[in-house]
C-alpha cells in the first residue's frame, strides 16, 4: 500500500512542475523578453536531452541486458518509433494549424500538450517497474525521472500560459490552458501501470521510445527556437545548465 500511495505522489509530480510554470503568469506584467526566453527554451532543451539520456536510453539498455536480449536492439528501435510517432504528430499537428489559419500559438498548445504523453508513459512506465518489484527501477529512480521532467515543464508551462496572457487571454484562463496541457501526464503514466503486467516485458522499448520522441521535440522545436534571431547564445547556456541539472539530479538522486 506504501509502494502504491509513493508511485501516485512520484506520477503527479511533473504536472505539479507544468502547473507551477504556469502559475507564472500571475506574476506577469510585461511581454517576456527575447533573452529570458532562450534561456527558458534552451534549459527545457537540455533537460530533456540528459533525461532521454540517463532516464531512459541508458536503464533500458541495463534493463535489456538483465532480460538477457541484445543490450541495444531495444533502445535502437525504441527509439526509432518514438522519432516516428512524434513525426506523425507534427504532421498532424501542422494540418490542424493550416485549418486554423496557421496560428503559431495554437500549434504550441497543441504540440506541447502531445509531447506530454510520451514524457506521462516513460514516468509510468518507470513506476510500473518499481511496483513490478521485479525490473531492477528503484523508487528514487522513478523519482529522479518524474522530478527531472516536472523541471522541464516547468519552462513549459510558462511558455503556454504567457504567450495566451499577450494574446488577451485572462491570466486565470491562460493559467488554466497552461495546467490542462500537464493533465495528459499523469493520465498516460495511470494507464501505463494499470497495465503493469504487460508492460514490464517491453519496458525497454518503451522507455526509448519516450527517449525518441524527447530526442524529436528537441531538435525540431527547440533547437530552431534558440537559433531564432539574435541571442542563440543565451540559448545554448541555458542547454548546458539544464543538461547539468539534469545529469545531477540523476547521479546524486539515483
Amino acid at each position: 500500500m506504501e509502494n502504491i500511495l509513493y508511485s501516485i505522489l512520484g506520477i503527479l509530480i511533473p504536472f505539479m512542475g507544468t502547473s507551477l510554470g504556469s502559475s507564472f503568469v500571475f506574476f506577469m506584467r510585461k511581454n517576456i523578453s527575447d533573452k529570458i526566453q532562450k534561456m527558458i527554451v534552451g534549459f527545457a532543451a537540455g533537460v530533456m536531452i540528459a533525461a532521454s539520456m540517463w532516464s531512459l536510453i541508458l536503464p533500458s539498455i541495463e534493463m535489456a541486458e538483465n532480460q538477457g536480449k541484445i543490450s541495444w536492439l531495444p533502445a535502437a528501435v525504441g527509439i526509432v518509433i518514438g522519432v516516428a510517432f512524434l513525426i506523425l504528430i507534427n504532421y498532424m499537428a501542422k494540418k490542424i494549424e493550416a485549418r486554423k489559419d496557421g496560428k503559431k500559438l495554437n500549434m504550441l498548445i497543441f504540440s506541447v500538450t502531445l509531447h506530454n504523453i510520451p514524457e506521462g508513459m516513460a514516468v509510468g512506465v518507470c513506476f510500473a517497474g518499481f511496483l513490478a518489484g521485479n525490473s531492477g527501477i528503484a523508487l528514487m529512480e522513478a523519482i529522479v525521472l518524474s522530478i527531472g521532467i516536472a523541471i522541464q515543464n516547468i519552462p513549459e508551462g510558462a511558455i503556454i500560459s504567457m504567450p495566451l496572457k499577450m494574446e488577451g487571454v485572462s491570466k486565470g484562463n491562460a493559467f488554466l490552458y497552461g495546467v490542462l496541457s500537464g493533465i495528459v501526464e499523469p493520465i498516460a503514466a495511470f494507464i501505463t501501470v494499470m497495465l503493469v503486467n504487460f508492460v514490464v516485458p517491453v519496458l525497454p522499448y518503451l522507455l526509448t521510445f519516450a527517449a525518441g520522441a524527447m530526442i524529436f521535440v528537441v531538435i525540431e522545436e527547440l533547437v530552431p527556437e534558440i537559433h531564432e534571431g539574435e541571442k542563440s547564445t543565451l540559448g545554448m547556456i541555458g542547454v548546458t545548465f539544464g543538461f547539468i541539472v539534469m545529469m545531477v539530479l540523476d547521479v546524486v538522486l539515483g
